[in-house]
């Protein structure tokens, strides 16, 4: 057939102008691979098969784009082909809004694997949690279909429902997990002060603006904590990643000098360094990074170089281990690759790649709550709470110190590895006031 004839010759047009640019661009290279000629005879007899064969018609162009669909999924769960509308979601969502689930997904053994549910979004409010198996969509599986399909199935109008069949570890069988549609717009930095002095800074996640505002939040901390900075939690817990530039601007706002990160890969444009500049916000002041199994890729290397740099305890439990780079690299249709080009390594040399940022301090994150009656006592009986006790004679300041305790504990109350944290810093600077 004369169509089958062309698209040949075509794709040994582009292998031959492609191993000419390899070549040319590559001299060190004494051999160049041999065209695999049966493969692409191959190829295009199932082209022709399925076009003459197939229960229904299909075009030539969903056909290609299907086969570039298998081509990339082939290679890792990362690289994927963008079409208009994909290269489009992806573009809105590095800016920080748009709609859908609010969930970072990656693929693993066919499924979707939520890699985090991003703060404040419908999935995080009902309650799909990292390291979940996405096994159905509205009941129809996902086993066979692309990440980026499963993605293009849960973004939707706002207001409109989904339902997430989900297989979890620990429960003994899937089970169905409704959450409604809605426009998502990340607020990225969550910055508080829990005591005086001790200051804790949330990144859900790495977009275009992240570094700007956590400069911001950090100044702002830095203006309500002037008498005694005692020490600052930097939350990245299911914390999926974004920007590598964000990631690099967010480290070296802790660092003074050195390497951040570099990246290896196969190309020249691959092989990157990172290093940090004098412009290190919080000098000499004590820092815990709080990571779990949902930190994962610019998460990993903000911990991984403050870690390398001893310049931050990291605590909690050990990352995903996402150490891959994925280059955009837009085509002339409006469409896009998104392509894994490089691993990214820590200033030490540590591959992140499927091992992760193991912490200093394993901290498992349990069920806790410390407060009982609206204080700090465990259950524990204290003199206050005797019948007849007597007062004590500076009423007026104890109560002042009760409000500020009980408005800054809320933070804490329920999370057991923000609240230890909390503790090491509180050593650390007891520490640090007794070294002088």
């Amino acid at each position: 057939m004369p169509i089958f004839k062309k698209l040949l010759f075509t794709i040994l047009l582009v292998f031959i102008t492609s191993k000419l640019t390899v070549a040319n661009t590559e001299e060190e290279e004494e051999n160049v691979d041999v065209l695999p000629l049966n493969e692409i005879r191959t190829f295009t007899e199932i082209f022709s098969k399925i076009k003459d064969d197939y229960v229904e018609s299909i075009n030539d162009k969903n056909l290609i784009e299907n086969a570039i669909r298998g081509m990339l999924q082939g290679l890792d769960p990362h690289s994927a082909y963008l079409d208009k509308e994909a290269y489009r979601e992806l573009q809105e969502g590095t800016s920080g809004k748009f709609g859908g689930l609010g969930i970072e997904v990656g693929y693993e053994d066919g499924f979707v694997k939520v890699i985090s549910p991003i703060d404040g979004t419908p999935a995080q409010r009902a309650g799909v949690k990292a390291g979940d198996l996405i096994i159905k969509l509205d009941g129809k599986s996902v086993k066979g279909i692309s990440l980026m399909e499963a993605v293009k199935m849960m973004r939707g109008k706002p207001g409109s429902e989904i339902i997430l069949t989900i297989l979890r570890e620990g429960e003994e069988k899937p089970f169905n997990l409704p959450i409604v549609r809605d426009v998502i717009t990340v607020k990225n930095i969550k910055a508080e002060t829990i005591e005086p002095g001790l200051m804790y800074i949330r990144i859900s996640n790495f977009q275009i603006h992240t570094v700007d505002n956590m400069r911001k939040s950090l100044k702002k901390l830095k203006n309500e904590n002037t008498d005694d900075l005692k020490g600052l939690v930097l939350d990245l817990r299911n914390n999926p990643g974004g920007l590598l530039n964000a990631a690099v601007g967010v480290s070296d706002l802790f660092l003074n000098n050195g390497l951040i990160v570099y990246t290896e890969g196969r190309i020249k444009d691959s092989k990157l360094k990172f290093t940090a500049k004098p412009t290190e916000v919080f000098k000499n002041i004590p820092i815990v990074v709080l990571v779990n199994g949902g930190s994962a890729s610019a998460s990993e290397i903000v911990a991984g170089a403050l870690q390398d740099h001893k310049r931050a305890i990291i605590m909690g439990e050990r990352t995903f281990g996402k150490g891959s780079v994925q280059t955009i690299l837009p085509m002339s249709d409006e469409t896009a690759l998104k392509l894994t080009t490089a691993r990214y390594y820590t200033p030490s040399g540590r591959s992140i790649q499927a091992s992760g940022i193991e912490p200093d301090m394993i901290i498992k994150n349990i069920q806790f709550n410390i407060t009982n009656n609206n204080n700090m006592n465990n259950g524990l009986i204290k003199e206050a709470d005797l019948s007849g006790h007597l007062d004590n004679e500076i009423t007026e300041n104890n109560i002042d110190i009760d409000k500020k305790a009980e408005s800054n504990s809320s933070l804490v109350e329920n999370d057991y590895q923000l609240y230890e944290a909390i503790n090491v810093l509180k050593g650390l600077s007891i520490h640090l006031k007794k070294a002088g």
